[in-house]
């Protein structure tokens, strides 16, 4: 109580914290809670006081969060667009060739999608630009976008320059942008040039895809995001030159000042920069009136501003991660060092050693909640960049400054840059192709195993004690995928799952151990995502039903994130871009694809796969792959599940089927005349349809739901449930819906 006394400011602000978490998502456990705290103590001034805390930030952030989720585009979903954009993000390429960018429609932020055929006329963010195509509902997959106030996905058609760029302050951050970017790509290669430019501003986008899985398996992706590192860097590299020049204190505090303010926009003004900034400044005002800094109070404020300006930013991994860091660092970092300075470190190293080790303890329940992954490699290969870090964003910085003036005065700095820049990826490299560099592991025993690890650091300290399980507890909470029940775990007895990808199939069935997916939706589509979420790091079958988009779009994808078998090739001959590079991808791995035919039989993990369809007979050119997908039967422990493809009941009728258990629909539910016939020899019990949120197909048809309820099935829909889990128990079904 003494402690809350002595630190009301903190108290107040905790509150509002909460306020603004809690309130938009449970407003009436906030409204209870404000009421009853002024009852607890006799201190009532300030009970209500903090009463008044909580509910401001209750009030402020239902009103911020119902300000960023309101939208005008509803109607205008599912018709076609011609308009002006501006650009608000650097493109980043998907697999398969597109690429996507955050832009803003009419006051609203959509993301912009264009495939492999249509060109960007520019990168430079806050170009105005002439866009042709549809506006349609937002993935699934990019659910996470609502967070920063993205309603809409707007694939185009056409994209064309106007050579018009938006004016105003965004207008001269983006000129300040382009000429940094501009003097960090002078004299060094491209991937050196990505590197820099994303350590010093934040922006990874020109990062290769094979040089951003590096840094996330070795636990150095932190690096080429804006964060409090780069906020500390930037203050450090002011204060040196200003005290090189003779610059009074209060003058260098209120250029640091200055210069944050300008940095944050710079750096793209994201969550996690947001609250470095906001602490970085708070530190900076508390210097300026001559008082010592109170970081705990800096960390609150910061969570308070960078919560009002977007409730949502909870939900962002980049601000959790940026928070358990730092909470960790302040925690643990003081205690670790000393003991690391009693066992005779050097000072340098014990300092690099213990931040890294701190921020890798915070940071690892978010990662393996969010991911699925730890990465064992991470805090040597933190320890082996930690003297690169500081000259490689020291030089990028003072080359994106100089670069203001002339690119070609900043290319000295650039190049200098180069050599750090090429050790940290050299490192990333090393670390990341070192056995087991990363681990799939439970998220509640990394927790508890950092949980320990901080205890340990900080046996002198009990109340902190209670702070770090609080916190890791927390962390967890609030990590976990939302609308979902949490990663599967392993299971002896068979489980299907009908994956929400989107508008596709992706049916995965498992059991000891053993992994079958058939299909894997289309290009661009979360089936990696889904796929580690359910556990999987090897697929002993991959079965590409037949060569469409919706089908076999993310087969390369899946290739090259895990150990495959075999590949069930059901492409009969039909030459379609995604094939291709699935069967380029399995040949670079020494995949055996088999071609599918009626008779075959597959085993793993004890479920038979027989393969019902189709037939030896040649395939027609030109014919529709529809009318040649691969039908298999699957089964296990009593259960029968049929697997249809794009097969309808003019392929299925001809087949030698009985009564099943559960049934994967034909074509994502679209019309077929024939199905109440076949439902009347099948007498599913459980129907299944894998088909996406507001489809331009209308799927699944109102006749196909009609006859399946009729046969008396349960009918369970991706578009509406969500990944949906089917597990046998004794004979029945056990079903879960992750909507």
């Amino acid at each position: 109580m003494a402690g809350l006394r002595a630190r009301p400011w903190h108290v107040a602000l905790a509150a509002a914290v909460v306020g603004l978490v809690a309130g938009p998502r449970a407003p009436v456990a906030v409204l209870a809670a404000a009421a009853v705290v002024p009852l607890l103590g006799s201190d009532l001034g300030r009970r209500l006081a903090l009463a008044a805390a909580l509910f401001a930030g209750a009030t402020v952030g239902q009103a911020r969060m119902h300000a960023i989720d309101a939208t005008h585009l509803g109607p205008r979903i599912g018709h076609a667009v011609s308009s002006r954009v501006v650009l608000l993000e650097t493109p980043r390429r998907r697999p398969f060739g597109a690429r996507v960018a955050t832009v803003r429609l009419d006051g609203e932020r959509v993301l912009l999608k264009a495939g492999r055929g249509v060109d960007w006329p520019t990168e430079r963010i806050g170009s105005i630009l002439g866009v042709r195509g549809g506006l349609e509902p937002l993935p699934a997959f990019e659910q996470s976008l609502r967070a920063r106030g993205v309603h809409a996905q707007l694939r185009a058609d056409r994209l064309t320059g106007t050579g018009i760029e938006r004016g105003g302050l965004a207008g001269i951050v983006d000129e300040l942008r382009a000429r940094a970017q501009a003097a960090l790509r002078e004299g060094i290669p491209p991937q050196q040039a990505a590197l820099l430019r994303g350590m010093a501003l934040g922006d990874d986008a020109a990062l290769p895809d094979r040089t951003r899985d590096e840094f996330r398996a070795s636990g150095l992706s932190h690096l080429v995001a804006a964060s409090g590192q780069n906020v500390m860097l930037l203050a450090a590299l002011v204060f040196a030159i200003c005290a090189a020049t003779g610059v009074g204190l209060h003058a260098r505090l209120a250029l640091v000042l200055a210069m944050i303010a300008v940095y944050v926009p710079l750096a793209g003004a994201g969550p996690s920069i947001q609250r470095a900034g906001v602490m970085g400044a708070a530190a900076v005002v508390a210097a300026l009136a001559s008082r010592p800094a109170a970081r705990w109070h800096a960390l609150l404020l910061a969570a308070a501003a960078t919560l009002v300006l977007n409730p949502h930013a909870v939900q962002d991994v980049g601000w959790q991660l940026s928070f358990a860091a730092v909470i960790a660092i302040l925690l643990m970092a003081a205690r670790a060092r000393e003991g690391l300075d009693r066992r005779g470190l050097p000072a340098g190293l014990a300092e690099a050693t213990s931040l890294t080790a701190a921020a890798t303890l915070g940071t690892a329940p978010l990662i393996a909640a969010h991911f699925g992954q730890a990465s064992l490699v991470s805090l040597p290969a933190n320890v082996a960049v930690a003297p690169a870090v500081a000259p490689v964003m020291w030089l990028g910085m003072t080359s994106a400054a100089v670069g203001q003036i002339s690119p070609v005065l900043a290319t000295p700095f650039t190049a200098l840059a180069g050599f750090p820049a090429a050790y940290v990826m050299s490192v990333a490299h090393v670390a990341a192709a070192l056995p087991g560099a990363q681990a799939t592991v439970p998220v509640a025993a990394v927790a508890a195993a950092c949980v320990l690890a901080m205890a340990a650091v900080m046996s002198r300290r009990a109340r902190p004690i209670v702070a770090v399980v609080v916190l890791a507890a927390a962390a967890i909470a609030v990590a976990l995928p939302r609308g979902e029940a949490g990663a599967a775990a392993a299971t002896a007895g068979l489980r299907i799952t009908f994956l929400d990808i989107g508008q596709g199939d992706a049916t995965l069935i498992q059991r000891q151990g053993a992994a079958i997916l058939f299909d894997t939706g289309p290009p661009d589509g979360p089936i990696v995502a889904r796929l580690r979420h359910a556990g999987v790091r090897r697929l002993d079958v991959l079965a590409i039903t037949h060569a469409q988009d919706d089908h076999d779009g993310g087969a390369a994808a899946v290739l090259r994130s895990m150990p495959v078998g075999i590949v069930l090739d059901g492409r009969d001959g039909v030459r379609d871009g995604a094939g291709a590079r699935m069967a380029v991808e399995a040949r670079a791995r020494r995949v055996r694809l088999v071609v599918a035919r009626a008779g075959q039989t597959l085993t793993a993990g004890g479920v038979a796969i027989r393969v019902l369809w189709p037939d030896a007979t040649p395939s027609v050119p030109g014919a529709d792959p529809n009318q040649r997908a691969i039908v298999a039967e699957a089964q296990a422990d009593g259960i029968r599940a049929l697997l249809t493809a794009d097969a309808e009941s003019d392929v299925l009728a001809r087949l030698e089927v009985g009564a099943i258990e559960v049934l994967k629909v034909s074509h994502h539910g679209s019309a077929d005349p024939g199905l109440p016939a076949l439902l009347s020899r099948l007498h599913p019990r459980l129907a299944a349809i894998e088909v996406a949120r507001h489809n331009r197909f209308g799927h699944p048809a109102p006749s196909t739901v009609q006859a399946l309820a009729g046969a008396g099935a349960t009918v369970v829909r991706t578009d509406r449930d969500g990944s949906v889990r089917v597990e046998s128990a004794g004979g029945t079904l056990r079903i879960q819906t992750h909507a």
